[in-house]
């Protein structure tokens, strides 16, 4: 198996994958689960645990990051773990399933790695690849047929769509006033997404956001309001210590950096507020916005743009208009190129002397024809 899961924030990627992982086990393989970041590896950690708690054979699960140290290998069922699984010297002979999570967050000879070390050369281990945003050259795979593609379209009962808007520097302060009014009178939590850590001294990007002028001006501005600021040059201890104030409602205001893309499970955080948005890609964009609308309160996302360029207004009004991760995921790939089948580049537009990567619907129907051709001969 060689597998794409694509679905949404809450579409049930996860039991689906533990799922896979539980019928290696029971037919006596290992599984290796992979994710981009500690927090998330150990949030899959705790669900898995959670999950195989009340099977008489229980499921043993090892968590592999760098802060953790080497056991037995041969004695764990499931491998959950950060890009450390690659590195770390773990006997993974008998590993027959290999997960990748936000598979986008990647890149080729990272996921080729890990799978070439699972089996040791001695199995061929089955291939599920997870994301709600599928990156240029993974969705050209699922055209060129080299890569099976399933998708989840369900969401959980009484969750509501994410209005999202594009909102221009004139418009800004009256966003500021809405924001305020949210949280005064719903007690509603917001995410400040901003690119940069700390202002950029170069003259292309001294005027884009960084979150600690940000949070020192949203400080001034909501003066009643507690506003926090996250980073990934804080401690993994401070990181912590951020998230649970957020997710205790200690702060009504989060000023990030995009580490908050992946992993953050906040139910009560309603608005997310991406600063310079024409400097994120359609996944990223489409990440950020799924930290919010995990509750069954009515969730928004605003993406200030200062001076978009004609194919960043295009994105961000597919935001606007499009909340089905592959949808968009497809707009990236006309958009970007599919990079290299055979390479490393995951994004690029090829030399294609007839065709053109935005007949997206002309290749499915060729993709098509050539299977139904190939059942019929054989």
């Amino acid at each position: 198996m060689n597998r794409l899961l694509e679905g949404d924030v809450g579409s049930g990627k996860t039991v689906v994958a533990a799922t896979a992982a539980f019928a290696a086990f029971v037919n006596g393989y290992q599984t290796v689960i992979m994710a981009p970041t500690q927090i998330l590896a150990q949030q899959h950690f705790n669900t898995l645990k959670q999950l195989f708690s009340k099977l008489s054979n229980s499921v043993k699960i090892k968590l592999v990051t760098s802060a953790t140290s080497i056991e037995q290998s041969k004695s764990f069922d499931i491998f959950v773990g950060t890009h450390a699984l690659i590195h770390q010297k773990l006997n993974l002979d008998k590993v027959a399933l290999v997960v990748i999570d936000e598979q986008h967050k990647f890149g080729v000879e990272q996921r080729e790695h890990l799978i070439k070390k699972s089996g040791q050369g001695q199995i061929a281990p089955h291939i599920l690849t997870m994301t709600a945003t599928p990156i240029p050259r993974t969705v050209a795979l699922t055209f060129y047929g080299d890569l099976d593609l399933s998708t989840l379209t369900e969401i959980p009962a009484g969750r509501q769509k994410i209005t999202t808007w594009v909102v221009p520097p004139e418009k800004r302060e009256g966003a500021y006033g809405w924001i305020d009014s949210q949280i005064t009178d719903h007690d509603s939590q917001v995410f400040v997404v901003c690119p940069l850590i700390e202002e950029s001294k170069k003259e292309t990007m001294k005027d884009v956001k960084a979150v600690t002028a940000e949070y020192k001006k949203l400080t001034r501005l909501f003066g009643k309001l507690k506003v926090g600021l996250l980073h990934g040059r804080l401690k993994a201890e401070e990181k912590t210590k951020v998230i649970k104030r957020f997710r205790n409602r200690d702060i009504s205001l989060l000023v990030t950096t995009p580490v908050v893309e992946v992993c953050i499970d906040i139910p009560n955080a309603t608005i997310m507020v991406v600063e310079a948005a024409e400097r994120f890609g359609l996944a990223q964009l489409h990440q950020l916005r799924g930290r919010v609308g995990r509750g069954l309160s009515k969730s928004y996302c605003l993406l200030f743009a200062e001076s978009p360029s004609e194919k960043a207004l295009k994105r961000l009004n597919a935001m606007r208009q499009n909340l089905s991760g592959f949808e968009l995921a497809e707009l990236d790939l006309t958009l970007r190129g599919p990079g290299e089948i055979f390479g490393l580049r995951q994004h690029g537009i090829p030399d294609l002397k007839i065709a053109s990567w935005r007949d997206i619907d002309l290749i499915k129907k060729a993709k098509e024809v050539v299977k139904l051709r190939y059942d019929t001969v054989t």
